[in-house]
């Protein structure tokens, strides 16, 4: 190996308010050595995701971030040593490797990946966001053709792929995105039939003229009010896939939104699940084979915003956190 060192980068402190590089270090450390049952990874792509604010707060589906410890990330990587007979030299897996250039983890708490290119799209519409978005949609909110489906933050790396997929199951498709040039690209490059600007704000009247006969499926990215307004716009017997509330990450969450909830659900008759993707593990497979198959005939269309440098990861994880990413936002290493 001809790098003796390990590039960092720890979470010194944890926010209070918003995420700012103040809080991060890069630092140097040694290349660690793998014990039994572990392999040595070098790590080549660092997923972002809304989802590592969300840990900085408290432990949720996995453990808290701690202060001056490597921050967590999932990451694709490829086995450079392997003291563990399910992986050899060279096989490229999914794990939690965090922010750095060589990780030790156990060979069990890895997922080996297909060897395929780009070997970015193992992050995206193959990876975390790809299944996320898959499972969400067809699993819990079950759309049929013809239905009215609404996903929100629908420029980023779920919501994109969401979307799309409604599209194939053949119904009417409204993103909600930030800015007019993101709801263009949903409506031009994707296929989407409209897309609410909620920065324009009258997001209920404008989702309203979008959706005519109302919603059937809700994607959900965000909460806040704009879980609010589409639950209002929710048609009898609708459901709700929740994923994530990017609005209540970063900063100080809103008092706000949604209220009214527990009658319009009685009312409505409404089904509001949430989900984790690792749940569905077991079905990744019949899942792929349909990602695949819908990308290699162009009905699925591949946004990905790779940044350079694992200096860069803060930053960039604080640009997603405002919005700036279109599609599956990730780390060269």
């Amino acid at each position: 190996m001809s790098e003796s060192v390990n590039r960092q980068i720890l979470l010194v402190e944890k926010p209070t308010g918003k995420l700012g590089p103040e809080h991060f270090k890069l630092t140097q450390g040694a290349i660690p050595e793998p014990k039994d049952g572990e392999v040595l990874l070098k790590v080549r792509y660092i997923s972002l995701d809304a989802a590592n604010r969300a840990w900085m707060h408290g432990a949720t589906y996995r453990a808290a971030v701690e202060a001056n410890t490597v921050m967590a990330g999932g990451g694709i990587a490829e086995v450079v040593a392997s003291k563990d007979p399910s992986l050899k030299s060279g096989d490229i897996v999914f794990g939690d490797t965090g922010w750095q250039d060589y990780a030790a983890v156990p060979a069990k708490h890895l997922g080996k990946m297909p060897k395929l290119e780009p070997m970015t799209h193992l992050l995206s519409v193959y990876g975390i966001a790809g299944l996320t978005a898959y499972f969400g949609l067809l699993d819990i909110g079950k759309p049929k053709a013809g239905e009215t489906v609404v996903v929100s933050a629908a420029a980023g790396s779920v919501g994109s792929i969401v979307g799309q997929i409604a599209k194939i199951k053949g119904c009417r498709v409204v993103g909600i995105a930030g800015g007019k040039d993101k709801c263009d690209w949903l409506v031009n490059e994707l296929g989407f039939d409209a897309a609410v600007d909620y920065k324009d704000g009258a997001v209920f009247k404008a989702l309203r003229a979008a959706a005519p006969k109302g919603i059937d499926v809700y994607f959900d990215n965000v909460g806040g009010d704009i879980l609010e307004a589409c639950l209002a716009l929710m048609n009898n017997r609708g459901r709700i896939a929740c994923c994530g509330a990017i609005s209540q990450y970063d900063g100080v969450p809103s008092a706000t939104g949604p209220r009214g909830v527990p009658g319009l659900i009685v009312v409505k008759r409404l089904i509001m699940q949430g989900f984790i993707v690792m749940d569905y593990m077991d079905q990744r497979d019949q899942a792929l084979k349909d990602l695949q198959s819908w990308v290699a005939s162009g009905k699925l269309k591949v946004q990905e915003d790779v940044i350079n440098g694992l200096e860069n990861t803060p930053k960039a994880l604080i640009g997603l956190l405002a919005g700036e990413n279109r599609g599956k936002r990730m780390v060269k290493v």
